[in-house]
């Protein structure tokens, strides 16, 4: 291609990355266009455009997905839960059991299914030991990343490097080729959070429970239907039709009954006590609109008679009118607290755009950003990565509900072992491909494909389950990003970019321009996604290792281990936002620990690239 080429194909990975940074849109959507625009320019061909869907590192992706899932469902992470939970209430063995344990999961599943499946026992754990979550949060998510250095499968941009070596040399990194820096760049940093790291996490107190992080009580009212209210006859959708705002009902008392507000699908009757959660300007609406007569704040009642609710999620009083119970409890009422993926249909939308209780039968209570409750309407509230909801529905809905909208599930979880056929089925399966892998019988997108394929068959897990464990968001952007990747390089770019380099570092050895490139590739993939740093790294770091005359391994190696390097913002990676509402944390926390632990797997991944991989 020509250097007009070349230029068109800087200004848009320019344009893409400036997307990327301001989030407007989401990343899969960014680099879709980004695809389409390259072809429109001519800088990809058509036949071309939509080669990544089937490229091996997006399939071996998809399939890694699947198998965690099914770990998840045969009871392989609970198992390893269950052990967790019993450490203790020192800070260390705390520490300890969960990085130790996400960083050796991380190896061998998605690194994001690894956290999230061990962020609810992390939280279980602050609970009831009455530690900050954000103690725990933080070096859990940093482990995840560890952990994913670790082997072939533990993170996309292993498996990108690994598909690119393929397509240079015709041979491709092994699944334990990553093993040797890996594993002693994961333990140096899982020391290093063990011993001094955790001291730099900043400490947010009294976020680990719903009641604390929420403040539930303060907001649950009581609304009375009368004999002249507006609202007699109406039903609860009706009732919120008028108010034009989403104010949680959480629970209907008629005749000392109560019956939660998701499931009374019947007309409001005189004397029928509402159970609101609703703020001062709500409490005028409910009069001015409807004609209910708003009554005592459980907050307010008897001081005598309040005492806690069986789980703590909120508060139970009893008033000086009535001989009955009005306050909340989590019985029947389903109140669970989850936060927002990445890649969730929620962002930058709204309840009523989202039609959260229509389409999913499920109530907004309050949401918590950076720690803290959102005091503004709940209608007017746009979702953000990382927020902390409140939600109320039906017990048999809400987990489907809530991996549909893309929420990761944050309540108390009741740990069990799963099957134990389906258990060792589930590890028999996952042995065999890894065998065939070893023994260079299958591609590991054959072989692991396969091993998801016979854990459908078998019942591992539900087809529907499956699916639904394919990161969507995160295999269109490797789709997408892979051919203009190949164009950065086609066009001539990568060569120009890496020819600036050699000539900054004629006069230098080559390891310095090893870590000017680790050092690019690293705060790229803080603000960008660590899998399209890779994509967009790659190409530059073989063409360095040509100018060199060097050996191109190290080179890709470089850029494998520092693509997941994403320690110093919340953006950088799914992990680390899906912490920063749980944990409280706030942009400038994530630097503090980050760029230790940055600096010290340069320090210690460097050499070890050198000695396994020499030049």
């Amino acid at each position: 291609m020509s250097i007009a080429d070349s230029s068109l194909v800087f200004l848009l990975l320019g344009a893409t990355l400036v997307a990327f940074v301001w989030g407007r849109f989401r990343y899969d959507l960014v680099a879709l266009a980004a695809l389409l625009a390259s072809v429109m320019l001519g800088l990809v061909p058509a036949e071309q455009a939509f080669m990544g869907f089937g490229h091996p590192a997006v399939v071996t992706v998809a399939a890694v997905l699947v198998l965690s899932r099914g770990f998840e469902r045969s009871g392989v992470v609970d198992a390893i839960a269950d052990q967790v939970l019993k450490v203790g209430d020192r800070l260390f063995l705390q520490l300890a059991a969960l990085t130790g344990t996400v960083v050796v999961l991380s190896g061998f599943m998605n690194n994001v299914g690894a956290l999230a499946l061990l962020l609810p026992v992390a939280m279980r754990l602050a609970r009831e030991h009455d530690t900050s979550p954000s103690l725990l949060l933080m070096p859990l998510a940093f482990g995840s990343l560890l952990g994913g250095l670790t082997t072939l499968i533990g993170t996309p941009p292993n498996i990108i490097i690994a598909s690119y070596r393929s397509s240079v040399t015709g041979e491709s990194f092994g699944l334990f080729s990553f093993s040797p820096v890996g594993v002693v760049v994961a333990l140096a940093g899982l020391a290093f959070i063990l011993l001094l790291g955790w001291r730099l996490v900043p400490q947010r107190a009294g976020k680990a429970s719903t009641e604390e992080m929420f403040d539930t009580s303060n907001y649950l009212v009581e609304a009375r239907v009368d004999e002249n209210s507006k609202a007699l006859g109406w039903t609860l959708r009706e009732l919120q039709r008028e108010l034009e705002d989403t104010i949680p009902v959480l629970a209907v008392v008629r005749d000392d009954h109560r019956q939660a507000g998701h499931a009374f699908l019947g007309t409001l009757r005189e004397g029928d006590i509402l159970l609101l959660e609703a703020g001062p300007e709500e409490m005028k609406q409910l009069e001015d609109k409807t004609g209910l007569v708003v009554g005592i704040d459980p907050e307010e009642s008897s001081e005598e008679d309040e005492e806690p609710s069986a789980e703590g999620d909120a508060k139970q009083s009893k008033t000086d009118k009535k001989p009955r119970a009005t306050g909340v409890d989590t019985e029947g009422l389903e109140l669970v607290e989850a936060v927002v993926r990445n890649d969730s249909m929620m962002i930058n939308r709204t309840v009523t755009q989202l039609r959260l209780q229509n389409q999913f039968g499920l109530h907004l209570v309050a949401v918590a950003r950076d720690g803290s409750r959102l005091k503004q309407r709940l209608h007017k509230i746009r979702f953000r990565p990382g927020d902390v909801l409140l939600m109320q529905g039906g017990e048999s809905e809400l987990s489907e509900s809530l991996t549909t909208l893309g929420c990761l599930p944050l309540a108390n979880r009741n740990l069990s072992i799963g099957q134990p056929r389906m258990l060792m089925i589930s590890l028999a399966i996952f042995a065999l491909a890894i065998l065939a892998i070893l023994f260079e019988l299958l591609p590991a997108a054959v072989a692991l494909t396969s091993a998801a394929l016979v854990s459908l068959l078998v019942g591992v897990l539900s087809l529907r389950d499956g699916y639904q464990a394919i990161d969507g968001p995160v295999i269109v952007l490797l789709a997408a990003m892979l051919p203009v990747g190949n164009a950065l390089e086609t066009s001539g770019g990568a060569a120009m970019i890496a020819e600036g380099l050699l000539n900054l570092g004629k006069q230098w050895p080559v390891i310095v321009t090893l870590v000017t490139l680790f050092v690019i590739t690293m705060l790229l993939s803080n603000i960008i996604n660590n899998a399209a740093a890779a994509v967009l790294m790659a190409p530059i770091a073989a063409s360095l290792a040509e100018g060199f005359e060097a050996s191109l391994d190290p080179f890709l190696m470089v850029v494998a281990v520092s693509a997941s390097c994403a320690f110093l913002t919340p953006i950088g990676h799914q992990s680390n936002t899906l912490v920063l509402g749980p944990g409280g944390y706030r942009f400038g926390d994530y630097w503090k620990l980050g760029l230790p632990i940055s600096l010290l797997v340069l320090a210690v991944g460097m050499p070890m690239i050198l000695w396994v991989w020499p030049l």
